[in-house]
């Protein structure tokens, strides 16, 4: 049994906050979270409590996307020990984790070896259409991060991607949905503007991509032969399309699943990036004739 498994008390309860990049979901994660009753919030790499940040490097800190990738998904395994020890020395036990898609959150609770999400919430239920539009507009155009905490708090760490800092009155929230008593305090979050936003948007390259998808197949297995290879790509990730000729006969499900998940796990392991798909269309199929 590793660290984290040693460390942590599954009796943790997690909820998940999910929405694409730039939606505004860090701006509203404090107020959710003070409505629902839950102590703590993970966002972008960071455990915050109470106005604190008690453990975790922030994801915006980061010189380049993939970068930032990496930390919110908690890739380093030092990280993932730090925030650990946090959640169990600081006993908590309601959790919000916030996401740019459902299988974001899944893969954060999994690397944390804490419980997945009891409960779903999507941006498009907490904001209208109107606030999520104007939070991406400030994203594109501004480059301007939200981090869930007191200017005090970031300024202390990361003065050098501070910004400005927003006071929220939590009587004139939106959050229709909660019915709960009505609140008049005062929530402050940090505006930040990251280096990776300074210096524009990192991605991997289409070829690179290619490349390692091409190498994880024929590491997988030499026989299947790819005829065709499309990537998509979107805030939640990236989509791979790959048509093939195949060798598998009458095992052919399952082992199309398991090549399905091999490029997968490699390639979100050694780039950090999310892989939300990969379809795989079999053009041709050549049935093995039995060694004598």
């Amino acid at each position: 049994m590793n660290l984290i498994s040693r460390l942590l008390n599954n009796g943790i309860n997690v909820t998940a906050l999910v929405g694409e990049s730039g939606t505004g979901k860090s701006f509203r994660a404090k107020l959710l979270a003070q409505k629902s009753g839950i102590e703590a919030i993970i966002d972008d790499g960071l455990l915050i409590r109470d106005d604190k940040i008690l453990a975790g490097r922030t994801a915006k800190h980061e010189k380049t996307y993939m970068g930032a990738v990496r930390i919110a998904l908690f890739d380093d395994k030092a990280h993932r020990d730090d925030v650990a020890k946090a959640l169990k020395a600081n006993k908590i036990k309601k959790l919000l984790i916030i996401g740019t898609s459902e299988k974001m959150v899944q893969k954060i609770t999994t690397r944390l070896q804490i419980p997945l999400p009891s409960k779903i919430i999507k941006i498009e239920d907490i904001a209208n259409r109107e606030e999520i539009e104007k939070a991406i507009r400030s994203r594109q155009i501004e480059g301007k991060h939200v981090i869930p905490v007191p200017a005090i708090e970031v300024k202390k760490t990361y003065s050098q991607i501070f910004h400005d800092s927003i006071r929220d009155i939590a009587k004139k929230s939106a959050f229709n949905f909660l019915k709960k008593k009505k609140d008049k305090s005062v929530l402050e979050k940090s505006i930040v503007t990251p280096e990776f936003s300074k210096k524009g948007r990192i991605e991997i390259s289409e070829a690179a991509l290619s490349q390692m998808v091409m190498h994880c197949i024929e590491e997988f297995s030499p026989e299947v032969r790819v005829k065709k290879l499309g990537i998509r790509t979107d805030n939640r990730g990236y989509r791979l399309v790959i048509t093939v000729d195949v060798p598998f006969g009458r095992q052919l499900t399952g082992e199309i699943h398991k090549l399905q998940q091999y490029i997968i796990e490699n390639i979100e392991k050694y780039t950090g990036i999310l892989i939300e798909e990969v379809s795989i269309i079999i053009d041709k199929i050549s049935v093995q004739k039995p060694t004598k």
